[in-house]
């Protein structure tokens, strides 16, 4: 019997590294973002309404869309951030669920993980059978964002704020991986969960 879990998590928790260790494990891991992108090229569906929605200056010159200016406008703007993800959720859960029923025929004991930064925001988290999160405490999230996207501390808060906090997606967790003491025992805890599941998918 196979398992579909959900991974999620905070800017900043941690869920990427998660999702690359259990790959490293022989987990199947759909990247919700890599997804997104492809359901976004130029003249694509989803594209020709995001272009209507948002107007040609969120294109590049290879009419591919340039995401940092559709972020610029939905942060600032709750309808068009609604508007936007009515487009591309049900697309990005209807594209996953179609990989997973791909991956069942040739692998029917597979343990397959959904990488979604916004899996209980778009309501995925209904779809599969347990959800993960990656947590960790707000500072630990900031440093990390500050780091990485060369974000101010004002930057990185902002960012914060317009997302779901983690304690709120800890309510809808199975499983909660705390990520506060380095990698190498983020690395033993996720090994300890994907033989947990492992175990569940048998």
């Amino acid at each position: 019997m196979a398992l579909l879990a959900g991974l999620t998590g905070g800017m900043g928790s941690g869920k990427t590294t998660v999702a690359k260790l259990f790959k490293a494990l022989g987990a199947y891991v759909l990247d919700a973002d890599e997804i997104c992108r492809s359901l976004v090229e130029p003249e694509k569906p989803a594209w020709l309404e995001i272009v209507d929605l948002l107007g040609n200056g969120v294109l590049r010159d290879d009419q591919t869309l340039d995401r940092r200016k559709v972020a610029g406008i939905v942060f600032k703007d709750p309808e068009k951030k609604k508007a936007l993800e009515a487009i591309l959720h049900p697309r990005v859960i209807e594209e996953e669920q179609a990989i997973y029923k791909d991956i069942l025929k040739n692998d029917p004991g597979a343990l397959v993980i959904i990488d979604a930064a916004l899996l209980i925001e778009s309501e995925n988290y209904r779809k599969v059978d347990k959800v993960i999160v990656i947590a960790c405490d707000e500072e630990t999230q900031l440093q990390r964002i500050m780091a990485k996207n060369k974000f101010s501390r004002e930057d990185a808060q902002r960012r914060l704020q317009q997302q779901m906090p983690l304690e709120e997606k800890i309510k809808y967790a199975d499983y909660v991986l705390h990520n506060d003491s380095g990698l190498s025992e983020l690395k033993k805890k996720a090994e300890a969960l994907f033989h947990q599941l492992k175990q569940l998918a048998v």
